[in-house]
């Protein structure tokens, strides 16, 4: 592969204990066509045999995901119970269980980027929701064509066939022209990427919009408020620095994240992962 070819996140940001999660699953990320790149983050894969069953723990980016799901092992009656939804941007801790045998693959879009292959529709209409496939896009396009997605997604073993059938059921189905997508992309982007960017006040400044309009723009193209993206990835820092080797400053990393004390840290972590972040940290660094 040439050096200059894309490659997707490495990183593991909002995995619960990502080591137990990777020493138990089969896990990866591709990166998708050209034309889909400006509005995915990448496609993830996770395969799975299980001697006992495991529970997964996921605080969600603020993201649409398109899951192409199979529980059982090819070829086995379980196999009926394969399945693909569009998940919108999860409000709280998500949980899966898995056991025996499965495979899932996803399409992780960047925040602000679903739209426009869905744009009869807000992105809230799908905030906190999993809806079957088929509510979103009720009718194949005139262009599409081959096999069902569901067995053309999940029927593979080789994963560049899995990427060419996903990759062949987006560009099916748009993008879309969307200048206000672009938009949204961007502040997000800036969000994730600029601490300093700690209040809606700030981002309405860096944005030119009024905190109404960005808002709405929000609601439209990424389902959840500016705020609830600011404290979102401030947990997803807290998270991947409580599981660095040894504990951080808890009161010098509140302070960075824009946090008022570390209480008010210790208040959002606990409420959203379900453990405070002292007691993750000694649980994660366990053999």
């Amino acid at each position: 592969m040439p050096a200059s070819a894309p490659q997707p996140r490495r990183d593991t940001r909002g995995i619960v204990d990502p080591a137990e999660l990777l020493s138990r699953v089969r896990f990866r990320r591709h990166v998708p066509a050209p034309e889909l790149r400006p509005y995915l983050e990448h496609y993830w894969l996770i395969d799975w045999e299980l001697p006992e069953p495991y529970a997964s723990h996921l605080v969600p980016h603020p993201s649409v995901n398109v899951v192409f799901q199979r529980y059982g092992a090819l070829g086995s009656p379980a196999e009926a119970s394969a399945s693909a939804e569009v998940s919108g941007v999860g409000l709280g801790l998500f949980t899966q269980k898995l056991s025996d045998a499965g495979r899932v693959c996803g399409v992780q879009f960047r925040p602000g980027g679903f739209r426009p292959f869905a744009p009869a529709w807000p992105v809230s209409e799908w905030t906190g929701r999993r809806v079957p496939l088929a509510e979103v896009f009720p009718e194949p396009p005139p262009r599409a064509t081959g096999a069902d997605p569901l067995t053309a997604v999940l029927g593979p073993d080789e994963d560049p066939a899995r990427v060419a059938a996903l990759d062949a059921f987006l560009l099916a189905r748009g993008p879309a022209p969307d200048p206000a997508a672009g938009q949204a992309m961007e502040l997000v982007e800036l969000i994730r990427s600029d601490r300093s960017v700690r209040k809606v006040s700030r981002l309405a400044a860096a944005s030119g919009l009024s905190s109404r309009s960005l808002q709405r723009l929000f609601a439209g193209h990424v389902g959840v408020g500016p705020k609830w993206v600011i404290l979102r990835y401030r947990i997803h820092e807290a998270l991947e620095r409580a599981e660095a080797a040894g504990p951080p400053d808890w009161a010098a990393l509140a302070a960075e994240l824009g946090y008022s004390d570390q209480a008010h840290l210790v208040r959002d972590f606990t409420a959203t992962i379900g453990v405070s972040p002292t007691a993750y940290a000694r649980a994660v660094s366990v053999p």
